[in-house]
């Protein structure tokens, strides 16, 4: 009897111990796994694991509306909810300033990169391209610019409002979360556009020396 059971066992456990074997090949082949000794996929295949449905929408157009959706939401979050508590409006921009600085750095810049399909592709779209601590204040003292920016065509926009009525006490356009996500992220992408005008003159500056 038992060397029948041995007899019937043992070709189980060379079964198991083959997928055993199989299995820590593959998981070695994985951890060893770089540029070097990866194949090759072509570019068709690759498309097929990117597409995310019949409605091919274009990256440059997410990236777009993923900036204006964060600012949006901070503007909802901040102003709208913090408006209540911060009687001072001072005191509400310059939280919000931090919040959209902290928020660009941790949120939609990771975004952004999440979308690229190699390395620093989407790095056109961030400003602060640069990881790290000084990232956070670099990105906090640019959304202090850009907020003052909005904050700016927002009383340019009120005062002439007030002109042309005559209430000058009169606050007509308020802040709301769309104009302002639309007026964030037309300003970032002035300022990154010419970023990338100073880059491009330097560069050309430098190969003609």
């Amino acid at each position: 009897m038992s060397k029948r059971k041995k007899k019937n066992v043992k070709p189980e456990i060379e079964k198991e111990t083959e997928y055993y074997d199989l299995k820590k090949e593959a998981v070695n082949a994985l951890a060893e796994a770089d540029e070097s000794n990866s194949p090759e996929v072509s570019e068709e295949e690759l498309k097929q694991y990117r597409s995310g449905g019949k409605i091919n929408i274009p990256i440059p157009v997410r990236l777009l509306f993923i900036k204006f959706w964060f600012a949006g939401a901070v503007c909802y979050f901040f102003i709208w909810g913090l408006g209540l508590y911060l009687s001072d409006t001072l005191d509400t921009l310059f939280v919000t300033a931090i919040a959209l600085g902290v928020v660009t750095d941790i949120l939609t810049n990771n975004v952004i990169r999440f979308f690229a399909r190699t390395e620093g592709e989407n790095d056109g779209y961030i400003m602060v391209t640069k990881k790290g601590f000084i990232s956070y204040v670099l990105n906090i003292l640019y959304a202090c610019l850009l907020l003052f920016c909005v904050y700016t065509v927002y009383t340019m926009i009120n005062a002439g409002l007030a002109v042309a009525s005559g209430a000058a006490d009169k606050v007509t356009l308020g802040v709301e979360p769309i104009l302002f996500g639309l007026l964030y992220l037309g300003f970032d992408q002035l300022f990154i556009a010419i970023k990338h005008r100073i880059v491009r003159a330097l560069g050309k500056e430098t190969a003609d020396a």
